[in-house]
């Protein structure tokens, strides 16, 4: 834990921090002494997780009520901020779902906005201060749907892609310089989103957004990439590696049209 909190300390930046799989990490990190900016659209849920946070770990929360999708709002409230922040956790994410002919245009650049934008301008406004550091941590959320297409999630899913290529290139350029990145490329997780998504009926390897915070706090400084879950190890080895596009893009299709 120690370790930990000296390696990406003082202060961790969770977008989407407010519930779900985001308060599961900030959990996780405050649980190992690191103090914490949350950023998250929902300012009554955003205090509600900031002050039990507080209490149950005596850690300072600095709660930030804002859209993720203004990506120029996002890096001038956080380049403004007087407190040294040693690793992003990217968690964020906006899906549009159901056919791409239904999608508006709207939805898609609020898609691109909170998934591609955001994350790539606060990786680059965060890693200058790691590298002069020469310590720091980057965490950027992906999805086994951007392991190739995704039927009725078409646009999530090539975002997703885009986070798990960022990171890939990124560990290589950054770890000689101190800043450890990962892509934690997982599948289903119960977060209320999910449910609402019509998650009820849950897809093979779907975890719990503990376990999942976990694993990738684990195996940050390890690799690029991580896969939470045995299931979905073998379901991503399986998919990019034994069967062809077309077979994987069908059984992706299985699981990903029921949503809605």
């Amino acid at each position: 834990m120690t370790q930990f909190a000296q390696a990406y300390g003082p202060y961790a930046l969770i977008a989407g921090g407010s519930d779900g799989l985001g308060a599961a990490f900030a959990e996780a990190l405050a649980r190992r002494g690191l103090n914490l900016v949350l950023l998250a659209r929902n300012e009554s849920r955003l205090a509600e997780t900031a002050n039990r946070l507080r209490a149950a770990h005596g850690v300072e929360v600095i709660p930030i009520a804002i859209d993720l999708a203004d990506s120029g709002k996002v890096t001038q409230q956080i380049g403004a901020l007087k407190v040294s922040i040693g690793l992003l956790v990217y968690n964020a994410a906006y899906a549009p779902i159901g056919p791409f002919e239904d999608a508006t245009a709207e939805q898609l650049a609020l898609a691109t906005d909170v998934n591609v934008r955001t994350p790539l301008l606060l990786t680059k406004l965060l890693t200058g201060p790691m590298i002069e550091r020469r310590r720091g941590g980057i965490i950027l959320m992906s999805s086994l749907a951007g392991s190739q297409g995704s039927p009725n999630i078409a646009t999530y899913a090539a975002t997703k892609s885009f986070n798990s290529i960022l990171a890939e290139g990124l560990w290589h350029e950054l770890k000689p310089r101190g800043v450890d990145v990962l892509a934690c490329v997982a599948g289903a997780i119960l977060t209320p989103g999910y449910r609402q998504a019509g998650g009820t009926k849950q897809a093979p390897g779907t975890m719990d957004a503990a376990a999942v915070a976990e694993g990738a706090l684990g195996a940050l400084g390890r690799g690029p990439i991580f896969i939470p879950g045995a299931v979905n190890k073998i379901g991503r080895f399986v998919l990019t590696r034994l069967l062809s596009r077309r077979a994987a893009i069908g059984i992706m299709s299985k699981n990903t049209g029921g949503l809605s």
